[in-house]
């Protein structure tokens, strides 16, 4: 009788390779020959979403109710480490899942049919979802957040502008805070709001970026934007919360991605260093570079290592075990977001210096997320703020 190993959640570990075999040939076959052009381009074709939606993969995580397919964080951390490692374009990643981020909140706390109207359509690929919360005045401080919303019928009318938004230019749908409570300045003022992309009103700026290049970045503003009643993500004044929720996946799945991206460096620099050869020796015969190579490798294991133990007590929070998380679980999550991108960045340096001036040409992996590391450590929450998040969370 065949032997069926599974990670400590239940998952076959025969079910997480063939997802990832799937990904790497996913990568390889329809993304790598064209990644170039669509850096250049500034975005992707829209019929990707539909291509992964095929393979399953933008609804991994969701209810099949609504078109998805129940999955853990084991499975999901599984796909983002292989689309990383062998795509090496944080643009792409953000983009094709900008899903993950904008559509939490509705799926948790929205009515059921603002949840039928909305999502189902974004998990089959035909709509675009994206999340806006940051604006020009603060990025962070939430709860300083200036967009409004003021209700006149059955409709919001909302006013104000954020910036930064990925998927931003084309978003179908866009899960934006808001203040109802405009004489609360706090956060309790704030709620979160269905737009339609289409909102007479609405209007979009694309933005130059050192990297992500491929990821349409969006500043946006609202002039007057009517937006149904129906269409508010829970209760009035519950935004905060939802947002320091949704913070907790973003962060969780920007550390599997910087895995990938630290093992992308990786490959690239070690292939490099067995092929090029210095002084009539391949590169990596020299002590100095297997020790570079091996600086490399020790950060990437002990992030693996972190990464799966969080996603584990995740997984098991999410199965009803409340012992598996709460405000010391939240602490490592933050330090495992600070480390997983401190590693890509540690990586991602040597990988440049490992490969010389090939690293500073356009094309290597390493000069692509060389120049995308910073959004990482900046996006999800800053380094400081993630320090100081954990240090709360632990009462210090």
């Amino acid at each position: 009788m065949q032997t069926v190993s599974h990670s400590p959640d239940g998952i076959a570990a025969e079910d997480i390779a063939a997802v990832e075999d799937a990904a790497r040939r996913f990568i390889r076959t329809e993304v790598v020959p064209h990644l170039e052009d669509w850096e250049e381009a500034g975005e992707f074709p829209r019929a990707l979403y539909r291509r992964a939606a095929d393979l399953g993969w933008l609804g991994l995580g969701y209810p099949e109710a609504l078109g998805g397919t129940p999955a853990p964080w084991a499975l999901r951390n599984a796909l983002t480490i292989v689309l990383a490692r062998t795509g090496g374009s944080g643009g792409l990643m953000a983009s094709l899942f900008s899903h993950n981020i904008g559509l939490p909140p509705v799926l948790r706390h929205g009515s059921d049919a603002l949840q039928q109207q909305v999502v189902p359509d974004v998990l089959a690929g035909k709509k675009i979802a994206a999340l806006a919360i940051t604006e020009p005045g603060g990025g962070t401080d939430v709860s300083a957040l200036n967009t409004t919303a003021r209700l006149d019928g059955d409709a919001y009318v909302v006013d104000g502008e954020k910036v930064f938004i990925t998927s931003g230019m084309r978003a179908d749908w866009i899960t934006v805070a808001v203040r109802t409570d405009l004489k609360n300045k706090g956060p309790m003022g704030i709620s979160m709001l269905m737009v339609p992309g289409d909102a007479a009103g609405l209007s979009r700026s694309p933005l130059k970026k050192m990297g992500w290049l491929c990821s349409d970045t969006a500043h946006l503003r609202f002039d007057g934007v009517r937006v149904p009643a129906a269409n508010l993500v829970g209760e009035e004044g519950a935004g905060f919360k939802m947002i320091l929720t949704n913070f907790n996946g973003e962060r969780l799945s920007m550390a599997a991605m910087a895995l990938g991206f630290a093992e992308c460096c990786y490959d690239e620099a070690l292939a490099w260093a067995q092929q090029r050869k210095t002084f009539g020796t391949a590169l990596v015969d020299h002590q100095v570079i297997r020790h570079k190579l091996m600086d490399m490798k020790m950060r990437i294991e002990s992030t693996r290592a972190w990464l799966h133990a969080v996603a584990a007590r995740a997984d098991a929070g999410e199965r009803g075990d409340k012992s598996a998380k709460g405000a010391e679980w939240v602490a490592q999550l933050c330090l495992l977001k600070n480390h997983a991108t401190q590693t890509m960045q540690f990586c991602a340096d040597q990988g440049v210096q490992i490969l010389g001036g090939m690293g500073f040409m356009r094309g290597t992996a390493c000069e692509r997320l060389y120049r995308e590391v910073k959004v990482m450590m900046i996006g999800g929450g800053t380094e400081e703020i993630m320090k100081e998040l954990a240090s709360r969370q632990l009462g210090l």
